[in-house]
């Protein structure tokens, strides 16, 4: 029997696994991402139209309730009287639009309670942002 002549020829490892490996990866963390624009500045001048209607998906506002007592909304603090008003003017553009109150572990129900009773005056829904312990 004949056996092949062996070659000392040496071509590298086989990079075929990890180049799929890499890109299975990048395909996972392409979808797994969440591209949330919660809260972004953008410096654009938008166009003012004369009729609109509310959008069915609109987003949240949203309210942070700081550990001093304070209220954030779009990184900006606020008091309790522009809390009311911004919630009010947000209310009369878009009746539809519901309030997220994200309140800080350590601050008082009181200020949590009393963005509740902003959003009950003009009739916002509101969700509690809460984290379940395990």
């Amino acid at each position: 029997m004949k056996l092949p002549i062996e070659t000392n020829d040496f071509e590298g490892p086989n990079l075929t696994p990890v180049i799929d490996v890499v890109f299975l990866l990048l395909i996972f963390f392409l979808v797994a991402t969440r591209y949330d624009q919660e809260e972004r500045e953008l410096d654009v001048v938008l166009p003012e139209v004369t009729q609109a209607q509310p959008l069915s998906m609109t987003p949240e506002l949203v309210i942070n309730v700081l550990r001093s007592g304070t209220y954030k909304i779009v990184q900006q603090e606020i008091d309790e009287q522009q809390l009311g008003q911004i919630i009010r003017e947000t209310y009369r553009n878009n009746p539809h639009q519901s309030a997220l109150i994200r309140g800080d572990g350590e601050v008082a129900l009181k200020h949590a309670v009393r963005v509740m009773g902003l959003c009950n005056e003009v009739g916002m829904d509101y969700r509690i942002a809460a984290l379940q312990e395990r």
